[in-house]
């Protein structure tokens, strides 16, 4: 069962907007008031209004900076974001900024979001990352990120992709690495999201695989 707020972070570049964005259309399978909340602050371009249009046709509502994707981004906040935790009918869906520094936007909503206590952080990790290679620099991101924010993780989103070019095989040799990262944390893996165009063979092998649709627009480079 999905908790009211579900926030996803991760290193920059791990896709957490995209994944943040699908789940809010899962969530809008399920419960009639959804929102999604973008709170990145590090980057202006690939951000979760990119889906603005596909969002408005299944009824979910978009909180975001009115500078999103403009030739002006500015750490401001719209005031509508504390709709998060003050309406507890709406199943909101948190998308935050790239590493430590995208955290600190989350920490103004932390005392509430933990004194309600119905929520799930997630840790979006992507092993095809340069700065994210190991477990230990993944780790590293992670408690960076706690830090910041000043909340703990509930669990790890193994997100491992190279764009569209992501094979099976990519997203299977990505299993171990995530094992590794749950191991040290304690922290269990509760989705492996992949491109739907591979999920008919990751399904197979992989039992908490997610069909992912690429809404976000993204740019790669192998790392």
């Amino acid at each position: 069962m999905s908790k009211r707020v579900t926030i996803f972070a991760g290193h920059y570049g791990s896709g957490k907007t995209n994944v943040a964005v699908n789940y809010a259309l899962w969530l809008s399978e399920e419960h009639s008031k959804v929102s999604i909340a973008d709170l990145d602050i590090v980057n202006p371009y690939f951000r979760s209004k990119d889906s603005e249009k596909v969002l408005e046709e299944k009824g979910i509502r978009l909180i975001s900076s009115a500078f999103a994707n403009s030739n002006v981004d500015t750490p401001a906040l719209p005031a509508e974001a504390y709709s998060i935790t003050a309406d507890k009918d709406c199943y909101a869906v948190v998308d935050v900024g790239g590493d430590d520094r995208g955290a600190l936007a989350l920490g103004r909503y932390v005392p509430d979001i933990l004194e309600e206590n119905n929520y799930e952080m997630y840790f979006v990790i992507n092993k095809y990352r340069p700065l994210t290679p190991d477990a230990d620099s993944a780790i590293e991101v992670m408690r960076e990120i706690e830090y910041s924010c000043g909340m703990r993780f509930t669990g790890i989103v193994n997100n491992s992709n190279i764009g569209e070019e992501t094979t099976p095989e990519e997203v299977q040799n990505s299993f171990a690495y995530a094992d590794e990262i749950s191991a040290k944390t304690g922290i269990p893996v509760v989705m492996t999201t992949v491109d739907k165009r591979i999920y008919p063979q990751i399904k197979e092998i992989k039992e908490n695989a997610k069909p992912l649709t690429l809404y976000v627009r993204q740019s790669w480079q192998r790392g």
